[in-house]
């Protein structure tokens, strides 16, 4: 092994001794994740997928409710914050909640560059999107009333499943409380590579949309710093792996772009726009894993994708 490895190793073992410290970074800036959001939705209109979701469910929501709350803040009626560790804090997500209405009262572009320059998905132009959102539209989800009783709602515990605002901490997929055909938008960013049960997580989403709704994902299928490589995650053996991840309770699950579309397929959904992100391989074939030297040259090329899939008609 390498020193870097190494250094991973002991980094991870270490893990059993001392929990790693929550948060996620990122939804604690409401630029970010007014940002985010914003491309969905324009990727959507491009793809040409409803713009309007009425109940929108995010998987991952990390340190503050701020991509949801942006969702609520441009007409949506319902959100459910689905997360496996409780990383978002009242304090935080008053304080982005706050900085979005200002966002959006003066119609932002959509933030881009500078520190937002690894947010994904790439778009023709980030001027705000007024073909989606109009000013009727505005003007009517952004009344003092409205505003004002979704801030309220925020402020409380937002466990209750009657609330606007259900924001749910659950390590199983078929225990959250999420009615089946409900959904209009299941979404998430940088998150699905995150998820080790990831064919239930899609099977959840396939069951939580209506006929006709959607799931939009921003999936990064890099090495997340555990290698000097993008993807050098693919040379690790299990045994290796198991000790860099340690006692962590998320990693990335290791799934290259062709494991995720073939699940997505399996569950149901029918795949309407795929953009992914290629990146050289520098990796000989050999120096791979056992498990993933079948990978082919487009997997190991490809260092993310944003995939939206709808869920068909009956």
């Amino acid at each position: 092994m390498g020193e870097g490895v190494l250094t991973r190793v002991k980094a991870g073992l270490l893990t059993f001794l001392f929990p790693p410290a929550r948060g996620t970074g990122g939804t604690d800036s409401a630029r970010y994740c007014y940002s985010v959001y914003l491309r969905h939705l324009a990727m959507a209109s491009g793809s040409g997928l409803p713009t309007d979701p009425k109940t929108v469910v995010e998987l991952g929501p990390g340190d503050s409710l701020g991509t949801g709350m942006t969702a609520l803040l441009t007409g949506a009626e319902r959100y459910f914050g689905l997360d496996l560790i409780e990383h978002a804090t009242a304090t935080c997500n008053v304080s982005v909640f706050d900085e979005l209405v200002k966002l959006l009262s003066t119609r932002e572009a959509i933030p881009a560059g500078e520190d937002l320059e690894e947010v994904k998905p790439d778009l023709d132009g980030y001027s705000f999107p007024h073909h989606v959102l109009d000013e009727a539209r505005m003007a009517r989800v952004l009344t003092l009333e409205r505003v004002a009783g979704l801030r309220a709602a925020l402020l409380q515990s937002a466990r209750d499943i009657g609330s606007p605002i259900v924001y749910s901490v659950c390590s199983r997929f078929d225990r959250i409380a999420i009615p089946l055909d409900s959904a209009d938008l299941v979404f998430s960013q940088a998150v699905m590579e995150h998820v080790d049960a990831i064919e239930e997580a899609y099977a959840a989403c396939f069951k939580w949309l209506k006929p006709g709704g959607f799931m939009s994902h921003q999936i990064d299928l890099r090495s997340h710093d555990t290698s000097s490589q993008w993807n050098g995650h693919w040379c690790y053996s299990d045994l290796a792996w198991w000790a860099i991840r340690g006692a962590r309770p998320w990693y990335i699950n290791r799934l290259p772009w062709s494991a995720h579309v073939a699940l997505i397929k399996k569950v149901g959904f029918e795949i309407v726009l795929q953009q992914a992100i290629r990146w050289s391989n520098a990796i000989p074939r050999e120096r791979l894993a056992r498990r993933f030297r079948r990978l082919t040259a487009v997997d190991l090329e490809t260092a993310g994708v944003f995939i939206q899939a709808r869920k068909p008609h009956r």
